[in-house]
Order: C-alpha cells, then sequence, then structure tokens
C-alpha cells in the first residue's frame, strides 16, 4: 500500500484530488506516456500501478472496481487486454517516471510518466523463445530419437575403449609430473 501523501492536496479537496488521479489514469492508459509536474507523476504512480494490478486479475470484480474509478468503458477494455496481457511476466514497476525539466511559465519541475510495456529482460524474452523452440524440436524429433538411441547402442563400446585411452593418458602425465617434481627437490637438496 502505497504510504500517505503529507502536505497539501493536489486539488482543493479530497473529491477533487481523487478526480484529478482518475483522470491523469486515464489519460495515461490511453496514450501510454503523458507529461505532467513531478509532483502529480509522484502520485499518479502508485494511484496507475494499483490499477494495472487489478487489470492483471481479470477477473469480474476487479472490471467493476476499476470502472468505479474510470468511467471510460474503452480506456478500461485497453487497460484489461492490452496493457494487462503486456505485462503479465512484470511483478511490478508498470511506470517510469524522467524528469524533463522546469516548465517555461511558471518554472514548474516537469515529468514524462509513461507505462513500461516492454519485456522484463531481453534475456529472458529470448531465453522463453528458446525453450519453446527446444521443445518445438523435441516433439518433432521424437521418432529420430529412437533411431539414435538404436545407433547410440551400436557405437557405445567403441566409445568405452577410446574413453579409457583418454583416462590412462590423463593418469599417466600427473604421475610423469609428479615424478619430475620430486627429482627437482630431491637435486636441490643435494646442491645444498
Amino acid at each position: 500500500m502505497p504510504t500517505p501523501t503529507k502536505g497539501p492536496r493536489l486539488g482543493g479537496g479530497p473529491a477533487h484530488e481523487r478526480l484529478m488521479l482518475a483522470n491523469l489514469a486515464a489519460a495515461l492508459f490511453e496514450h501510454k506516456r503523458i507529461t505532467t509536474t513531478v509532483t502529480k507523476a509522484k502520485r499518479l504512480k502508485p494511484y496507475a500501478e494499483r490499477l494495472v494490478t487489478f487489470a492483471k486479475r481479470g477477473d469480474l470484480a476487479s472490471r467493476r472496481r476499476v470502472l468505479g474509478l474510470i468511467s471510460n468503458k474503452g480506456i478500461v477494455h485497453e487497460l484489461f487486454t492490452d496493457i494487462a496481457q503486456a505485462v503479465e511476466n512484470r511483478d511490478g514497476g508498470y511506470t517510469r517516471i524522467t524528469k524533463i525539466g522546469n516548465r517555461k511559465g511558471d518554472n514548474a519541475p516537469m515529468a514524462v510518466i509513461e507505462l513500461v510495456l516492454e519485456p522484463v529482460s531481453a534475456k529472458q524474452a529470448v531465453v522463453a523463445e528458446a525453450t519453446a523452440a527446444a521443445k518445438r524440436d523435441a516433439d518433432k524429433a521424437a521418432p529420430a530419437a529412437e533411431e539414435a538411441e538404436v545407433a547410440e547402442t551400436e557405437a557405445a563400446p567403441e566409445a568405452e575403449a577410446e574413453a579409457a585411452e583418454t583416462e590412462a593418458a590423463t593418469e599417466e602425465a600427473p604421475a610423469a609430473e609428479e615424478a619430475a617434481d620430486e627429482k627437482a627437490a630431491a637435486d636441490e637438496k643435494d646442491a645444498k
């Protein structure tokens, strides 16, 4: 739950502030990014992220709850279909605030608040795609795998003989190195 706000309200009263936040959230969901003051953007962030969380649930109760705050059914539909689907793998952080400098007229600090709709990380998207491709290939290659198992069992004795030769060679090499080290140590003792 967001921390309670301190200081004066955005509007003249609590009702005005609720309406302002609802209108800002509706504009954010419609345009995917809006430019506003830093204070309004910071107040809008938890409000909008909570609505996106309701949209990710996708049930009727959540839709009615969001419709109680945002009266435009088209925007609510877009929130529940497009935006919720785009952020279904994200566990939070649905919005991003970027400060852009001060407004020319009254020197108010301005910011752009936008929805973060790209995947959580490019690496995870690539891994998910590769996993899906591997699963498809595994389904296609099931008959080929049975043929490969038959060929593998025929080639197994040859592979075991090669592995035994490699293992013997690797065991001889460390033994030769140890003998050389012992001889060098004995020569040093003799020299002293």
